[in-house]
């Protein structure tokens, strides 16, 4: 679904076919300010990634304070309570840098891992992993499916600088391998999307992104959101509260 005439548009293309991108959230002036607060931060720290391929900062609300009021203006936090209801909180966030040059791609893959602080064994949650630093857990089916994505474009992107590509309603079958994938039943749809929009998905949703080949540079701020507390001692590493 692309650009939804009503909330209700909007929330029928994310149950039904697991996205939906919305343009014009942010204005020109509103996306240099993000980048400037990500220009001025202090990247000597685990969490920011860098490479000729590659800028990533993991954790990145926690990172970029300063992004985080010029992130969620009232404009967004009133779209996503219309859309979702009141009570979600971010949980994860990473900011991507694809460089004009950038040859990499991401085979197709569902996000099927949370961040918690702490590693705690806990009944229904496994594999474990940890990267630079972070506690990753495979949680059960029903958390994934409550936890929704926000992708904030600050450049635009298309099928030429690595746009997500998508197969629709693949969200909807669980834990769903790519192998799987009937290319003549279930083909693949490429969200493009303006610099100033936002992609909305589902993390179970089959998706890939394509090497970069029009030397364009590709930004993205990639927040996941749900409105659970985990059980036992597990925590979110990343709960962040949004003022109304």
């Amino acid at each position: 679904m692309t650009v939804g005439k009503s909330v209700n548009d909007i929330r029928q293309g994310i149950t039904q076919q697991g996205f939906a991108v919305i343009n014009d959230i942010y204005s020109n002036t509103e996306i240099r300010e993000i980048l400037n607060a990500i220009d001025n931060a202090d990247t000597s720290g685990d969490t920011f990634r860098k490479s000729a391929q590659l800028f990533a900062i993991r954790q990145f609300l926690k990172e970029v304070p300063d992004a985080f009021p010029l992130i969620f203006t009232e404009k967004l936090r009133g779209l996503l309570n219309e859309i979702f209801g009141a009570g979600y909180f971010p949980v994860k966030s990473i900011y991507f840098d694809k460089p004009g040059g950038s040859n990499w791609f991401v085979a197709y893959h569902q996000d099927l891992t949370i961040s918690v602080r702490e590693r705690h064994d806990t009944e229904g949650f496994g594999p474990w992993t940890i990267k630079q630093g972070q506690f990753s857990v495979q949680p059960p089916l029903d958390l994934l499916q409550n936890i929704f994505t926000i992708r904030i474009h600050l450049d635009e992107t298309n099928e030429n600088n690595g746009a997500l590509k998508v197969i629709p309603n693949s969200h909807s079958k669980g834990i769903y391998r790519p192998e799987t994938i009937n290319r003549d039943n279930e083909p693949e749809v490429t969200c493009s999307v303006p610099m100033g929009g936002i992609m909305l998905m589902k993390p179970l949703l089959l998706h890939s992104s394509g090497r970069t080949v029009n030397g364009s540079r590709r930004r993205v701020i990639h927040i996941e959101f749900s409105d659970r507390e985990l059980p036992a001692n597990l925590q979110w590493s990343e709960k962040t509260e949004v003022p109304c």
